[in-house]
């Protein structure tokens, strides 16, 4: 089936992206009902890391990165690229030279469902990136796939225009029409968060802050003291 480049797709309002690149992966997920993760085989080649963008998606061939390089020209301001393959692939389809191209575009770093090269490059030139697998090995550019479509990471549907938030734990995907409902909610449950851990620094225990004493007694959990068990 031949491939598509789509052009200009919507994007999420950047106020949206901005303020969700001020909440971690966790509290985003959280804020979805548990959604969005894009899976744990996706790592960060760096440390201490956190951005958010929207999405310039890529469907690539295995070993083959033409549609990379197609896909810098659809990229901009605000970005995050982020690539698949149509089966199961761990060379090194993105490397520094495609970095450098990107920085110039004002992208905010790439995910990769594939393999990465050039990590010590990559990080000595400050462009975040995450991927499924870090690899030397090489690519050809002889098949076409497409830029701007639908893709699946992780069983998570992502479409072009879609917010991507990534830090040291991970990758999620909001989609583009939950981006204001998901900041309202990531900063409701900060602040939940920030009222908890105050609670807890004053000696409060979760079993008592989250009503869990009466969980452990439905679920015929009790206390025996030490020496009745031993004895």
């Amino acid at each position: 089936m031949p491939g598509v480049i789509v052009t200009n797709p919507p994007k999420a309002a950047p106020k949206d992206v901005e303020a969700l690149a001020g909440h971690g992966t966790a509290t985003v997920g959280e804020a979805m009902g548990r959604t969005g993760f894009l899976g744990t085989h996706l790592r960060p080649i760096q440390q201490g890391v956190r951005v958010a963008g929207t999405a310039v998606t890529v469907l690539c061939w295995p070993g083959d990165n033409l549609m990379i390089h197609a896909a810098v020209e659809q990229c901009g301001e605000g970005d995050i690229l982020v690539v698949t393959t149509t089966s199961p692939c761990t060379d090194g389809l993105f490397g520094e030279l495609f970095a450098t191209a990107l920085v110039h575009r004002g992208v905010r770093g790439v995910v990769l469902n594939t393999g990465i090269r050039d990590t010590a490059e990559l990080r000595a030139m400050g462009f975040p990136a995450w991927s499924a697998a870090v690899s030397p090995q090489g690519t050809v550019k002889a098949t076409g796939g497409s830029v701007n479509v639908p893709i699946v990471i992780g069983g998570q549907m992502i479409h072009p225009g879609d917010v991507i938030v990534a830090d040291d734990d991970g990758v999620v995907v909001v989609p583009r029409e939950c981006a204001r409902d998901t900041v309202e909610a990531s900063e409701a449950r900060e602040q939940k968060e920030a009222a908890a851990r105050a609670a807890f620094l004053e000696g409060q225990l979760g079993l008592d802050r989250y009503g869990l004493r009466e969980t452990l007694t439905r679920l015929g959990v009790t206390y025996r003291p030490y020496e009745e068990v031993e004895s």
